[in-house]
């Protein structure tokens, strides 16, 4: 084999590594973005089982009394958001 021909199958040699490596990395990263999408959707349920939490901690001390006036106003400021959503969707389905 003459040099010109070792050269040019060292390159396809290294080619064909090269051409592994990538379809390895490909399919490394096809995975980390599904398991990255799995993580987002995960996330976004505990957020809501949080929020849920949080409001029936809300409303357990309003059952209960145990509020302090900053819950007080929390609370206050919260069903007046309620209050004024509901308005604007019986607004918005009286039209």
């Amino acid at each position: 084999m003459s040099n010109t021909e070792q050269h040019l199958k060292r390159i396809q040699d290294k080619l064909q590594h090269l051409l592994k490596l990538y379809a390895a990395l490909q399919k490394e990263n096809s995975k980390l973005k599904e398991d990255l999408a799995s993580a987002q959707q995960k996330i976004v349920v505990h957020q809501k089982n949080a929020d849920e939490l949080k409001q029936q901690v809300s409303i357990l001390k309003v059952s209960t009394g145990d509020m302090s006036e900053a819950d007080k106003k929390e609370f206050e400021k919260r069903i007046t958001g309620y209050i004024k959503e509901i308005d604007r969707c019986i607004t918005l389905l009286g039209q």
